[in-house]
């Protein structure tokens, strides 16, 4: 779809979203405690909303016990400018942010793959949001984080309910309607170094028992390299909800999203003829014509409803398109510009995928042998179609050309997945089971690289059966403070080229096996009190039978299955809010009794009068490495020795909030085989921002500096080259709400 006709399409919604901005949601989420969102259920009101920093043990038709969780709820910053996920992910421990000079994403976890959270199941309100989960799992899109009201992480193999990825499962949990009156909207407008310009509109409110939210959000900039750094998004949403204060509720979203960058290429340290250095110049640009441009449309229907206090289901269906479209000149190396023949011709790639899906959940609570337990399950019914074209341009700057590679491919997936938590007063112990059913097949219809080679088209058809298991248990010692483990099997199924390899001197055997892992949690966690929380937590993970390419004689090679590898480490995060502190301390109410504090005098707290200022800080040490096969000893790519996250919140209610981040990563290596030439040092930097409400609740302003102290880093590493971070850059914008 063209530019044009994405805004034909969403005309009707940019006629009413005249202003933009942001929206305080607390209220909203308040009045909704009923909706898909935030779920009461059956027993204690404290065990099932969802509430910073862990996910509560039962949340709807989801069981969360004996599992390590983190909360990030994004109201508790002041405006994340520009998707910084280096802002988002300040207070949760373990996840590793691979940045680059583009709007992708890149986050791994525990030493896995960050590239495109290929090993992370992404999900955007319960539904998956890769390209495709398995074939192609690669997430290119994510929500504008104007729009996302937190976000959910389930760590590690405790994420069967989600799926059986071994990075755990990042689920954005989007805005709903406001249910306190029938009319709102606002406005944000946020200008920036590099002719950076954003704008976030919604408008929403509810009547009768219809409720609707709807948002057009843009984001536009030049980049910091010399050249082709450009980037521009536009993505826009409508979202109904009826009956959101019944027992009964429906919501339906339809969503559109474009984005287009140009991708200015990698740097080197190295010197010669055509060589780009980096310490020559950090800003410069290797790549002047490589272009990628991303569509995504997608509509979805959920409906949820509570049989009793003690039973609930949902059910959604969502069906999506995605178009990935990238242009690449040929003929270029590590830093260096293109060069000889090749340089004059491009290769361009087109991916389309066509999905639906379906995904049915219950939960019911019932009492046995003396106790309150918990059973949840569910299945999912999913296919993509994937169509992908391979074309050779004829120029330098060629977007179109000679179609060399064609072919169909399609996944289906069906896994069913059911747990149970068993509690009996301060122990809870949850078993639970996911049977994964996948059906994969990649038909080629054009290859001239193996027409040349004499080598025959492929066809390929593969059934997957994958049980796996999982075991986690809670014991609460005291009032929100609990010890917990959890063991848990995944998985990592072949993706699309590694069941059929585009090239024409890959080899794949028969006995090739999916990737297997299982992962292992213990921990110690606490929120006694509103103003302190911790989690400190040992982990082991074993991967098996990873995927990878081995050279052979004669210029082949053959996708194998080439060795294991152990990830084990301690995760530790605590924040203490010092006036909450200060003030349980005059108040003499710093220990816990019955879970309860006296009453109190009905006066302004401390915390009314001057707000909060919270310390955290997590940290991650990480011993990963390659235990057997050709890699033997190495380090897997991304895997830094610490991760360590700091600073400083300080917020006066909704007035006013400032926010000091630092964060401190160890070095690592961009691939597996440790070469020298991807090697990534060790860096730091610091982000200041802030936002303040200037006239009553209508008009506000933030402003922020990121990389205040100008660091000279870079974190990702690819074909191409070092791809630089960027350096100190501002921002400054103002909000109208009304």
């Amino acid at each position: 779809m063209t530019r044009s006709s994405f805004a034909f399409a969403l005309v009707l919604l940019a006629a009413c979203l005249l202003f933009d901005g942001s929206r305080t949601t607390a209220h909203a989420q308040e009045a909704m405690a009923t909706t898909m969102a935030v779920v009461v259920v059956g027993e204690a009101e404290s065990d099932s909303i969802v509430q910073d920093p862990f996910l509560p043990a039962v949340q709807g038709t989801r069981i969360n016990s004996g599992k390590k969780t983190s909360v990030i709820d994004l109201d508790e910053f002041p405006p994340i400018i520009n998707n910084n996920y280096r802002q988002a992910l300040a207070r949760t421990t373990g996840l590793y942010l691979s940045e680059e000079t583009t709007p992708l994403l890149s986050i791994g976890y525990r030493g896995l793959d960050p590239h495109r959270v290929q090993y992370t199941q992404v999900l955007k309100d319960g539904i998956p949001i890769h390209a495709d989960q398995f074939g192609y799992p690669e997430a290119y899109y994510t929500p504008s984080l104007d729009t996302v009201d937190r976000i959910e992480f389930l760590r590690g193999g405790a994420a069967l309910v989600s799926g059986p990825q071994p990075g755990g499962s990042l689920n954005f949990i989007t805005h709903v309607p406001r249910t306190d009156r029938p009319f709102s909207f606002g406005t944000r407008n946020t200008f920036g170094s590099d002719q950076y310009f954003s704008n976030f509109t919604y408008v929403d409110g509810t009547v009768g028992q219809l409720g609707y939210y709807g948002y057009y959000n843009h984001r536009s900039g030049e980049g910091f390299r010399e050249s082709n750094s450009a980037v521009e998004v536009d993505s826009a949403q409508i979202k109904l909800v009826l009956g959101a204060s019944t027992t009964s509720r429906w919501t339906l979203t339809l969503e559109g999203y474009e984005e287009q960058h140009g991708e200015p290429g990698g740097l080197t340290l190295a010197t010669g003829p055509n060589a780009v250095n980096y310490h020559t110049n950090r800003d410069a640009t290797s790549r002047f014509f490589d272009h990628f441009a991303l569509e995504r449309y997608a509509a979805s229907l959920a409906w949820e409803t509570d049989f009793s206090d003690a039973t609930q289901l949902t059910m959604t269906a969502w069906g999506t398109y995605l178009s990935r479209f990238s242009v690449r000149q040929r003929g270029g190396g590590f830093g260096t510009l293109p060069v000889g023949a090749a340089a004059n011709s491009t290769t361009i790639e087109h991916q389309q995928f066509y999905t639906v899906g379906f995904e049915g959940r219950l939960r019911h609570d019932y009492d046995w042998l003396g106790g309150n337990h918990t059973i949840a399950g569910g299945v999912q019914v999913y296919h993509t179609d994937s169509p992908r074209k391979d074309s050779r341009g004829l120029t330098a700057s060629a977007r179109s050309g000679v179609l060399r590679n064609e072919s169909d491919r399609s996944v289906f997936y069906a896994p069913v997945f059911v747990e149970n938590r068993f509690k009996w007063g301060a122990l809870s112990i949850t078993p639970g089971v996911r049977l994964e059913n996948i059906w994969q097949s990649v038909d080629e219809r054009l290859n001239l690289d193996k027409s040349a080679a004499g080598t025959p088209l492929a066809s390929s058809e593969v059934h997957d059966f994958v049980p796996l298991f999982g075991l986690g248990a809670a014991y609460e010692v005291a009032n929100k403070t609990e010890l917990y483990t959890n063991i848990s099997q995944s998985y990592r199924p072949k993706i699309f080229t590694q069941t059929v390899p585009t090239g024409g001197t890959a080899i794949v055997p028969s006995d090739l096996q999916e990737g297997s892992a299982w992962q292992l949690d213990l921990g110690f966690r606490g929120n006694p009190r509103p103003w302190v929380s911790w989690d400190v937590s040992g982990f082991l993970l074993e991967f098996d039978d990873q995927i990878g390419t081995v050279a052979l004689p004669g210029g082949l090679s053959t996708v194998a299955n080439v060795g294991r590898a152990l990830h084990r480490g301690v995760e530790a995060s605590g924040e203490v809010d010092v006036i909450g502190w200060i003030q349980a301390a005059q108040r003499g109410s710093l220990t816990v009794s019955d879970g309860k504090e006296a009453a109190q005098p009905v006066v302004p707290s401390l915390t009314q009068r001057i707000g909060s200022l919270s310390l955290y800080g997590n940290v991650t040490l990480l011993h990963a490495e390659f235990t057997s096969g050709p890699l033997e000893g190495r380090t897997p790519r991304y895997a830094p020795d610490y991760l360590l996250r700091t600073g400083v919140i300080y917020r006066l209610g909704e007035r006013l909030k400032v926010a000091l981040f630092g964060t401190f990563v160890g070095s690592s290596y961009a691939d597996d085989a440790n070469n020298a030439d991807r090697f990534i040092p060790s860096y730091m930097t610091w982000d200041l921002t802030a936002e303040a409400k200037v006239f009553k609740d209508y008009v506000s302003v933030t402003a922020g500096i990121n990389n205040l102290f100008d660091e000279d880093y870079y974190a990702r590493i690819t074909n191409t080259g070092i791809d630089p971070a960027y350096g100190r850059n501002y921002y400054g914008g103002i909000s109208l709400k009304f």
